[in-house]
This record gives C-alpha cells, sequence and structure tokens, in this order.
C-alpha cells in the first residue's frame, strides 16, 4: 500500500478512537502510543481467530468437523461392526465427535425423521417415513443358544422339530417374534412359553438357566462359556442390519459416515463369500 493510503487509514481510526495510536516526531521513529500497543494486540488476536474461523468453516464443509448423532441396537455391537466402523471413522475423521446411543429401531427411526438422530443403525424395517432411507449392511443366519449342559447341546446341528418342548426367549429389543414363528411352523410345535426380557445379555443369562433362544449367529461374541449355540439345518432364515439416514442430508460428516457403514457392510459380505470370518464362529462352546 502507498504510504499516503495507510495513513490515512490510520488517521480514521485515530478519530474514531479519540485517542493517538502513533508517536509522530520528525527525528525520531514512529512509534506505537499506549493505547496503539494495545489496539494492536487485540487486533492481532482478532486476525487470528478469523483464520481459525475460516479454516474450521472449510473443514466442516470437507465433513471433517463436527458433531453427529448415532443410535445403534446392540446387536451392532455383538457382531462387531459398531466397534468396526467407529475405528475406521475415526481414522479419516479425527475432529468429528461422535455421540452414541443405544435404542431400539422404532424409536431411532422417530428421532431420525425428528433430527435427534443424524444416523441409526437399526434392523430394516419394510418401509420408511418420507425423507427416511436405509441401506442393509449385514445379513447373519439365526441359530440357538442353549445352556452348555442341555441335552440338545450334544449335537452340533439341529433341526426345528428338535425344540418342540423348549421354552423360549424372546429379547423384546429385537423382531425375532416372527422367526419364532415360523420356526415353531417349519418344526410343527406350538410355542410353549415366551419370556420377553429387554437385551441380549439378560436373554443369554437366562438361556445359561434352561431356555433356548433365537437369535443372530453374533451372540456368541457376547462371551457366555455357560451357553452353546447350534445351527439349524432346515432354517435358513437370516436376519438383517442396516444404516438408515435421511435422504436429502445436508452434513458431509453425517455422509460420510453413512458412506463408511455401507462400504464396511460390502467388505463383510466379501469376507463371508471368500470364507473369511469377521465374527466368531457358531458350533462349539463359546
Amino acid at each position: 500500500m502507498a504510504q499516503s493510503a495507510v495513513s490515512q487509514q490510520i488517521k480514521g481510526l485515530e478519530e474514531a478512537f479519540g485517542a493517538r495510536l502513533l508517536n509522530r516526531r520528525k527525528r525520531t521513529a514512529v512509534s506505537l502510543t499506549e493505547a496503539g500497543r494495545l489496539f494492536l494486540s487485540e487486533a492481532e488476536a482478532a486476525i487470528r481467530q478469523l483464520e481459525k474461523a475460516e479454516q474450521v468453516g472449510r473443514l466442516a464443509a470437507r465433513g471433517e468437523l463436527g458433531q453427529i448423532e448415532v443410535g445403534y441396537v446392540t446387536s451392532v455391537a455383538m457382531n462387531r461392526i459398531l466397534p468396526s466402523l467407529l475405528r475406521e471413522y475415526r481414522r479419516s475423521h479425527p475432529a468429528v465427535q461422535l455421540r452414541l446411543t443405544a435404542m431400539e429401531t422404532p424409536r431411532q427411526l422417530v428421532a431420525l425423521a425428528e433430527g435427534r438422530l443424524d444416523a441409526a443403525l437399526i434392523r430394516p424395517r419394510p418401509s420408511y417415513a418420507a425423507g427416511i432411507a436405509a441401506r442393509v449392511i449385514l445379513r447373519e443366519a439365526l441359530c440357538v443358544a442353549l445352556a452348555a449342559d442341555h441335552p440338545l447341546a450334544r449335537s452340533h446341528t439341529l433341526q426345528a422339530a428338535d425344540l418342540g418342548n423348549e421354552a423360549f426367549i424372546i429379547p423384546h429389543v429385537a423382531t425375532f417374534g416372527s422367526h419364532l414363528e415360523r420356526l415353531a411352523a417349519a418344526g410343527r410345535f406350538s410355542i410353549k412359553i415366551v419370556h420377553d426380557v429387554g437385551d441380549f445379555v439378560t436373554a443369554l443369562s437366562m438361556a445359561a438357566a434352561g431356555y433356548a433362544l433365537l437369535g443372530p449367529e453374533s451372540m456368541c461374541g457376547l462371551g457366555f462359556p455357560e451357553v452353546v449355540f447350534r445351527q439349524l439345518a432346515d432354517f435358513a432364515e437370516e436376519v438383517e442390519l442396516a444404516v438408515a439416514f435421511r435422504a436429502a442430508e445436508p452434513s458431509t460428516s453425517v455422509r460420510a459416515f453413512v458412506d463408511a457403514a455401507i462400504a464396511l457392510g460390502r467388505r463383510r459380505e466379501l469376507d463371508a463369500s471368500m470364507g473369511t470370518p469377521s465374527t466368531p464362529t457358531i458350533g462349539g462352546r463359546r
């Protein structure tokens, strides 16, 4: 800038403040007054803050900064989807804060539609509210959990009819009631006594006491040595997990989380097709 332009700007500031910012003497160098020194310190701090704000804006625009709210069902922790997804997302988005809340699928979908959740890891539904979309990220077979000393535990594979005399447990956090009804139809037996419990930990604790539990294979990852998990030779139904999100989601960081969940699901499917286990196996005591 020309010296005259600088002098004019400084003069304008001095008039606005009602104080001199510079000492101007003919035979000495120009120096700052006390007011000028204090103003310079604050001005430099303001410039640094503006530069930081600009950087934050750029990071946020690229989805590398911010906070997202994620809901999840217990199963995504059992089958290692959740820890794997969080680890991968944190590697690529270390400055994004993740807030996690465990909740049932219906509550997640309501919170997602109302904007209280940004992404939801759910049991998929046949349809969703307007503006909500979902992509399946994992499919896993069903198995039966039994006490380790149960007579049926001697067989590594069961038939549906073998379970005709069992009292079943259903975790109400998941939609396994319909699967149990179809299992009973396949085995041609009536469901005897059904205990409705709140979560898989409670359900497996009751399985250790002698009840039967129909659930996803990933149950064995919870580490209950008193329980064994058996495949069903004549009942090939699967359960699915999905990531749900707002179809018109404006946040780059949320879209990146959803993309990471979908990509992880694809890798899991590829591993399964190649025979590479990504979750604990079924068949022995776990």
